[in-house]
């Protein structure tokens, strides 16, 4: 058991790094996921080096303290929410970007990193990091590596995965590993590299990561389709498929989103359509590929704006904020979850018909380009506890559905702690025995962001 004299060990092991107030216990006890129980860590280390993580690390080998990594706490799947007894590890103060190499077209960087910086300081070299999650001004590369995190721009360029190349890793015992190799390609023994990202701090600690950075595009396309339903906008997206061209944004909102966006921000949306598709071509290509998709949209029967619109480009930074804030007399949860982009058409309306019948309101926005959807379900707090059940129903039968037709509990956000109890929905008892044996290999006092992730 963790007493004073362990954590006074603690604070005299990383002097000036340890936390133990009540206004950082509680900032740093959870992330942003729909987790309503908080608990609260034993202590706050806010780390400013790798030497700071192996020490934080052996210490908590010693004494057999669980450790709970967190980047800007910008995660919805409760990944970085404290858990009893343990001790919360923020690398937000880790933003040294180490090296950009713009003839390798790499970047070395710290956890701590922002998304929305290292894109800054590449692009003076014509390059840019491909991977922006609509948390991209705030959220830290580290956690997006952790989560495996995707966003608007993966239609063209992929999730975080396909970005990373090298990671150095703290473990469990506090030594230190690299995975991976500086080159695009390399393929000598297991691809550790990515087991590392994805697993959500609970195989070890990164504190180094290099990732490969793709060419800033000389030219960007933009258009607006509004069409008169979330139905006919989803056919869309199939269409701009079959015309084979491949867009670097492709979003979807329907029409409760688009209420949403005018409430707040003034704006007259879901007047011009029950549902609007936000396409983005980019490259010496871009307005050709934005002309052939206008057509295709146009012969749908879309209401379509200019190739590269103001409007247009302004509502690609409004759909990055569509998901909205917690209202508190709303009860809300929202999922991440995707399907095979043949199946969009047929979840997009079943999603309609299950909130229907389950009572619920439903709001969907979609990285449509890869089949990735947010449904939000939400009910009034007013109505109480049995619409709060209701709620919770629309929810399991939704990620149900969306297992049914061949997808995914999560696409982008990560299992964390929320998801866990769908995990065995996807993936078979050998599976999850088999994740729960390399855990074992990685971390075998489970110190490290136990009942995250993976069913152990």
């Amino acid at each position: 058991m963790t007493d004073a004299t362990t954590i006074a060990e603690l604070e005299a092991s990383l002097p000036g790094r340890v936390s133990t107030s009540d206004e950082d216990l509680a900032r740093y006890s959870r992330d942003q996921g729909p987790i309503e129980q908080v608990i609260l860590p034993l202590a706050v280390v806010l780390a400013r080096s790798v030497d700071d993580v192996r020490t934080l690390l052996k210490w908590a080998t010693r004494h057999s303290v669980p450790i709970v990594c967190r980047g800007a706490g910008s995660g919805v799947s409760g990944g970085a929410h404290a858990t009893t007894g343990s001790v919360v590890l923020s690398l937000e103060l880790m933003t040294r970007i180490v090296e950009i190499n713009p003839d390798d077209e790499t970047a070395v960087v710290e956890p701590g990193v922002v998304n929305a910086d290292l894109n800054a300081a590449a692009a003076p070299y014509g390059l840019m990091y491909a991977p922006d999650p609509a948390s991209y001004r705030w959220s830290t590369i580290g956690g997006n590596v952790a989560t495996n995190a995707g966003g608007l721009r993966c239609a063209k360029y992929g999730v975080t995965r396909d970005s990373v190349l090298a990671l150095e890793v703290v473990l469990a015992d506090g030594s230190l590993v690299s995975t991976g190799h500086r080159t695009f390609k390399g393929v000598a023994g297991y691809d550790l590299t990515a087991l590392m990202t994805g697993s959500e701090g609970t195989l070890g600690v990164i504190v180094g990561i290099t990732v490969r950075l793709r060419y800033l595009p000389q030219a960007v396309h933009t258009l607006a389709a509004f069409f008169d339903d979330f139905t006919q906008a989803a056919a869309g997206v199939l269409a701009i498929g079959r015309a084979r061209v491949q867009p670097a944004i492709l979003e979807l909102l329907d029409g409760r989103t688009l209420e949403a966006l005018d409430g707040a921000h003034g704006s007259d949306l879901r007047n011009r359509g029950g549902s609007l598709l936000l396409v983005q071509t980019d490259g010496y290509g871009a307005a050709v590929e934005a002309e052939v998709i206008r057509r295709v949209l146009l012969d749908l029967g879309a209401g379509v704006s200019e190739e590269g619109s103001g409007e247009a480009d302004r509502l690609i930074d409004l759909r990055r904020h569509s998901r909205g804030d917690e209202v508190d007399d709303l009860y809300r949860v929202g999922e991440d979850v995707a399907v095979p982009k043949s199946q969009l058409v047929r979840y997009v309306a079943a999603l309609e018909a299950m909130a229907l019948r389950h009572e619920v309101r439903l709001k969907v926005v979609a990285h449509a380009g890869d089949g990735n959807l947010h449904p939000t379900f939400w009910v009034e707090r007013s109505e109480g506890e049995r619409a709060q059940e209701r709620l919770e129903e629309a929810l399991d039968e939704s990620v149900r559905c969306a297992l049914d037709l061949g997808g995914t509990i999560t696409g982008e956000h990560g299992v964390g702690q929320y998801k866990r109890r769908w995990l065995a929905w996807e993936q078979s008892p050998a599976v999850l025995e088999l994740q729960s044996r390399i855990k074992q290999v990685f971390d075998p006092l489970n110190i490290l962001n136990p009942g995250k992730a993976i069913i152990s």
